[in-house]
């Protein structure tokens, strides 16, 4: 699991980097590239905690301790309040077609109508 969370913050890294380098050399991209580039790494980095929390989880299933447990709850809590508040921050962001589109929206007349939702997978409404 901790293979796979670095892998995955390795290739958003490289992902970003490329967005990057390619929003720097071209100069007619839109604004709004610097910030999908930005949120892209975001929810990646999001991705990747998720795996770094299973591994702390599956550690501490082999090696119960109390000392483990209570690493484990902090951990999970200072992960599971990062993920919040960068999922915050994404969703904040994000333009309303971008939320429109994960929520299931439909466009009627130009306006991106997003339909109130909660996904049972996922701790956020779509808004």
């Amino acid at each position: 699991m901790e293979f796979a969370a670095a892998l995955t913050i390795a290739l958003a890294t490289i992902e970003a980097l490329i967005k990057a380098a390619l929003i720097f050399v071209q100069r007619n991209r839109p604004a709004s590239a610097k910030n999908e580039a930005r949120l892209t790494l975001g929810r990646w980095l999001a991705v990747a905690l998720e795996f770094e929390l299973a591994a702390d989880i599956l550690n501490t299933a082999v090696t119960p301790t109390w000392s483990d447990i209570e690493k484990l709850a902090a951990i999970a809590a200072l992960r599971t309040a990062l993920t919040y508040f960068l999922e915050r921050e994404i969703r904040q962001e994000a333009s309303p077609e971008q939320r429109g589109r994960r929520c299931g929206a439909k466009e009627r007349s130009g306006v991106v109508i997003a339909r109130e939702s909660i996904e049972f997978n996922s701790m956020w409404r779509c808004r």
